[in-house]
């Protein structure tokens, strides 16, 4: 039994396996952050720290003529959203309802994975750098809906000419990415398509990001190096519900932090013309 401690909760096999196929089928879409960066792991909850490869001098030593250093290293960081489900929920389903409340992990696995992508791409202070802070480029707006295309360019363009090749993506907050959804340029060609043409890669919903991050896809300049990858385990439990959580370890290290320009604003959604 491992430190999750499923074997202890009143969850039938199928109903772990249900559990888990609804978390999956949630986390999935909002993610984002996995979409656009390199992800490495998982490497098992025992992994505390991710080797940066370089190490610090040390004043003194044990022993005089005896040179120190001292390895450099980054903690991983632990996420935890807990949730609680009825247990007559769960007996229904083990009878073969299809349609059991899972909304308390419906909302904890959303509530996971924004944190997630806050910590990657805007950072988490004491923790954590993210893309945005540690990328040298000074933020692009991204203005109307009608200007999308001009602000994504130029941070394409800034990429090529600090010698970041593509292909690109592109990460949008919910209100950047509904305008994106929501729009046709003239001709009723849509908005998004005219952003996959210019960037060659794909464009994400990512909830928790405010703007929109446009980051290189040619792999190594951004790594999340994952402890243990985002899992239910089980607290407690009494006659009417069970209470359970979703956790993750990791760690994030932006290797080039001149891969990825951020763009600030945006609009509302144009009409169609």
């Amino acid at each position: 039994m491992n430190h999750l401690l499923r074997g202890l909760a009143p969850i039938s096999e199928s109903g772990w396996e249900m559990l888990d196929r609804e978390a999956r089928d949630r986390l999935s879409p909002a993610l984002a952050a996995r979409r656009l960066v390199d992800y490495s792991g998982p490497q098992g909850w025992e992994h505390s720290a991710t080797n940066l490869g370089r190490a610090g001098t040390l004043k003194g030593a044990p022993v005089k003529g005896v040179s120190a250093l001292q390895r450099r290293v980054l903690a991983l960081v632990e996420l935890r959203a807990d949730f609680q489900l009825a247990l007559a929920e769960l007996r229904d389903a083990d009878r073969g309802a299809d349609d059991a409340d899972l909304g308390p992990l419906d909302a904890a696995a959303h509530q996971i994975a924004t944190a997630e992508n806050v910590a990657v791409f805007h950072g988490w202070p004491g923790a954590i750098s993210g893309i945005s802070e540690a990328s040298p480029h000074k933020p692009i707006p991204l203005g109307k809906a009608e200007a999308y295309p001009r602000a994504v360019a130029q941070a394409v363009e800034l990429l090529l000419e600090n010698g970041i090749a593509g292909p690109f993506g592109l990460a949008l907050g919910p209100e950047p990415y509904r305008t994106v959804i929501e729009t046709a340029e003239h001709g009723g060609y849509p908005l998004r398509e005219h952003l996959r043409g210019i960037l060659d890669g794909p464009i994400v919903w990512a909830p928790g990001l405010s703007g929109a991050i446009v980051v290189s896809l040619r792999g190594g300049d951004f790594i999340v190096d994952a402890g243990q990858d985002i899992s239910i385990g089980y607290n407690s439990h009494d006659a009417r519900s069970v209470a359970l959580y979703l956790e993750q370890s990791f760690s994030f290290h932006a290797a080039t932090p001149e891969a990825a320009v951020a763009l600030t604003g945006g609009g509302r959604a144009a009409r169609a013309r």
